[in-house]
């Protein structure tokens, strides 16, 4: 496979950069709670082997850019584990993200036969490649990302399009579609659910 195109930009994505339909976006954070932990990197690729890293100096997020194309009502996001990332932008960058689409929601709802829904394990059911997950635990906060930085941080957004395609055409075979798309809707409130504190509780529970 052919190295991807990584190119990293400080403090928002340039003007210049557009995403026709769709994009898939990932982030980095210092760590695993979104009301702690702050955001130290964003990525995004149209799937097309190139990725835009966004980097944030942890003394402002001021992104207009970024934010306006998270907001653009005619750009799907396509996110892994969305609800994490949907909350720490809502966050940071002060912008509800929408439309959205999540594999692995999808995958949950599909792929029934397992319980193994990372994006690791996704990847290499459905389109046959390995990823690494070495650097996940990384000093994402770092002024200068090293390049095996860089490099795990494209491949968590490099093949979510074609995730989704190959997810898409599973739930539809299974007649789970609409549900998934349901679901795809209710995320960016459920992410706000998280921010408000209530990310342990099912308020659908008795």
């Amino acid at each position: 496979m052919t190295s991807p195109r990584i190119k990293l930009h400080k403090g928002d994505l340039p003007a210049k950069v557009s995403f026709s339909t769709s994009v898939a976006i990932d982030t980095e954070t210092l760590g695993l709670k979104n009301h702690r932990d702050r955001l130290c990197l964003v990525q995004l690729s149209a799937g097309d082997n190139e990725v835009h890293l966004v980097q944030f100096d942890g003394r402002t997020w001021d992104a207009p850019n970024l934010s306006a194309l998270l907001t653009d009502p005619n750009v799907l996001k396509i996110f892994h584990f969305g609800r994490f990332d949907i909350a720490v932008l809502e966050r940071y960058l002060g912008v509800r993200t929408g439309p959205v689409w999540c594999t692995k929601i999808a995958s949950k709802l599909v792929r029934t036969y397992t319980d193994r829904h990372g994006l690791k394990d996704l990847t290499a059911e459905l389109l046959g490649l390995e990823i690494s997950k070495a650097q996940q635990s990384s000093d994402w906060g770092s002024e200068t990302l090293s390049q095996q930085q860089l490099a795990y941080a494209a491949s968590d957004v490099l093949h979510l399009h074609k995730l989704k395609t190959r997810l898409e055409t599973m739930l539809k075979r299974d007649g789970r579609l609409d549900m998934a798309e349901a679901a795809f809707r209710y995320l960016p409130e459920r992410a706000r659910l998280d921010l408000a504190g209530f990310e342990e509780m099912d308020v659908f529970s008795h």
